[in-house]
């Protein structure tokens, strides 16, 4: 079984994500895709991080219990920070050696790539989907040829624009899942503190 592993801090999870989830599965041969929240990325700060319980709680209510094909992975919650890909994928085969694991990441994510812990050995040992963040997916390199871009919609919806949108007061009900929205009102996450009308 072949399972690809969507890695993120997902502060929040959008329906961006579950979109190209969804894509990528319509399209390719995994069988599942499994979102993968990272507790710290090593590559960014973790201010405005919240905490590892509500994303995964969020991205749990993202997640229907009757999609079978998408999955909410913990397994970077307990093991040591920050957070490596490679040492995830060790403990991934040792845990499931009967599923043969995909890396799904963004164009974007190709420049900093060469920075990862072990990155030779990953490009060298695992195949990647790269799903476009912007048109010049279309136009760059891959390191090896078990890079495969996915013909996939570029997705104008980020984890930091909806913060953004929340600290300022606004709704972002449609940017996230219905239960996902729900859970940050409810928590009061990323300052959340009630929806601000405007006087008309």
């Amino acid at each position: 079984m072949k399972v690809g592993l969507f890695f993120g801090s997902f502060n929040p999870i959008h329906t961006g994500h579950l979109v190209i989830a969804e894509y990528i599965l319509e399209f390719s041969d995994l069988s599942e895709v499994w979102f993968v929240v990272s507790p710290q990325n090593p590559l960014k700060s973790p201010e405005d991080l919240e905490k590892d319980e509500h994303r995964l709680n969020m991205a749990r209510l993202a997640v229907h219990e009757d999609n079978k094909r998408l999955k909410v992975c913990d397994i970077e919650i307990s093991m040591p920070r920050p957070s490596y890909t490679i040492d995830t994928l060790t403990k991934l085969g040792e845990l499931y050696p009967g599923k043969e694991f995909v890396l799904i990441i963004g164009s974007d994510t190709l420049q900093t790539l060469p920075q990862w812990k072990s990155y030779r050995e990953l490009v060298s040992n695992f195949d990647f989907l790269v799903y476009p963040r912007d048109g010049n997916a279309y136009r760059q390199d891959f390191p090896s040829e078990r890079f495969s871009l996915v013909d996939a919609p570029v997705i104008g919806i980020s984890s930091t624009h909806i913060r953004s949108i929340i600290t300022k007061g606004k709704d972002v009900l449609g940017y996230v899942p219905d239960d996902v929205w729900d859970y940050i009102e409810r928590h009061g996450l990323y300052g959340y503190k009630g929806i601000k009308i405007s006087n008309l």
